[in-house]
């Protein structure tokens, strides 16, 4: 079976790529590890200077698996027991001070679309659309991306793109300041490369500093604490339940006759 996360460095960059294509790249329990394995590597490897986030097939990421989400919804103790540890590529995110660029291809949905929040470069394809569906889901925000979208982009747009799960395209993503660039997607691993290339040829202390000075990790860290308790308790709620069983059985969720 395939390593799901390649992990290659070269010319001060550490390169992660996500290699789950046949399942759009759905982030496992193993897969949050190794991504977040990768990012704290980075902190303590002297010949890393960038880390570049990049995935394989035609989808960035699918998000979180949802086989994983119906399991904790069930009350499944493997599941219940992984989550109470927290999400470690969302710790690894939060603390992190080496600069991370992504590459996104094609859609990006949940945690593919938060986890760029923390990305100090992000580049596009033309072709790109970004979700962050939680609500629809029955869910809430996580990564801290209560915090950094609506700071982003605004409150109304962050509300639509979480309560409605309203799509934001390449061009848009451009220019909320989402991402910096988009490009062709044959053009976008090399475009993205010379970028994190470029970072890497930087000062690497005055580089950290720069991204350190520009973030919180402390307000970082407690916004996830506090989102993380409510998606907790939403996975076990009767919308949760009511939203998996309805994606199962291929129907659309009914929430009219479930209690809140």
């Amino acid at each position: 079976m395939a390593d799901t996360l390649i992990s290659e460095k070269s010319s001060g960059v550490l390169t992660l790529t996500l290699n789950r294509p046949e399942k759009k790249n759905a982030l496992t329990r193993a897969m949050y590890q190794a991504l977040a394995d990768g990012i704290d590597g980075a902190e303590r490897d002297e010949d890393v200077r960038c880390v570049l986030i990049q995935a394989e097939g035609d989808m960035f990421t699918a998000g979180n698996d949802l086989g994983d989400f119906a399991a904790m919804s069930k009350g499944e103790a493997a599941a219940d027991a992984a989550r109470s540890r927290g999400n470690p590529l969302l710790i690894a995110l939060a603390k992190a001070r080496t600069p991370i660029v992504a590459a996104v291809n094609g859609r990006a949905v949940g945690i593919g679309t938060t986890m760029l929040l923390h990305c100090d470069l992000v580049f596009v394809s033309d072709d790109a659309l970004l979700t962050t569906p939680f609500v629809n889901l029955a869910l809430v925000p996580e990564a801290a991306s209560s915090l950094l979208l609506p700071s982003r982009i605004g409150h109304v747009r962050a509300f639509a793109m979480f309560v409605l799960g309203e799509a934001v395209d390449a061009k848009k993503a451009v220019d909320w300041g989402i991402a910096n660039a988009s490009f062709p997607r044959a053009e976008l691993r090399a475009k993205a490369r010379a970028a994190a290339e470029a970072v890497a040829a930087r000062p690497a202390s005055a580089a950290q500093i720069t991204k350190s000075l520009m973030r919180d990790p402390a307000a970082l860290a407690a916004r996830m604490e506090l989102e993380g308790v409510h998606f907790a308790a939403q996975l076990k709620s009767s919308e949760a339940k009511e939203a998996f069983a309805a994606f199962a059985e291929k129907r659309a969720p009914d929430f009219s006759k479930v209690a809140s």
